[in-house]
């Protein structure tokens, strides 16, 4: 897989733009692992939070990168439970600003797991 298909460069620089291509190419068994239950989404997103900690990420790329994950949950796959569908429908709900604040409240969320 060449470079351009990952969200981090060899630089170590997050290109955010990747993110709906990397998310879009987790197979639907995957998926569906991941979102069967609240507990595995937030298992999943704490792995791909400490994997950013690891390499560097600051709070705010994070953040970026939680918020165009958010955004491509929110319109192309359907919540497997109620916490999901509360988040997608405080999501749509929200502006810019506050889907950003919602971004980092998932973090500070998983975070503290």
């Amino acid at each position: 897989m060449s470079e351009k298909n990952h969200m981090i460069d060899r630089t170590g620089d997050l290109n955010t733009g990747e993110v709906e291509d990397v998310v879009s190419r987790i197979g639907e068994d995957k998926q569906e692992e991941i979102l069967h239950n609240f507990d595995g989404f937030k298992t999943y997103l704490q792995e791909k939070v400490d994997v950013g900690k690891r390499i560097g990420l600051s709070e705010e790329q994070l953040a970026n990168t939680t918020e165009r994950i958010a955004n491509y949950l929110a319109e192309h796959v359907e919540p497997k439970n109620r916490e999901e569908y509360l988040l997608k429908e405080l999501w749509k709900s929200g502006n810019k600003d506050q889907q950003h604040a919602l971004a980092h409240m998932l973090l500070n969320m998983v975070e503290k797991e």
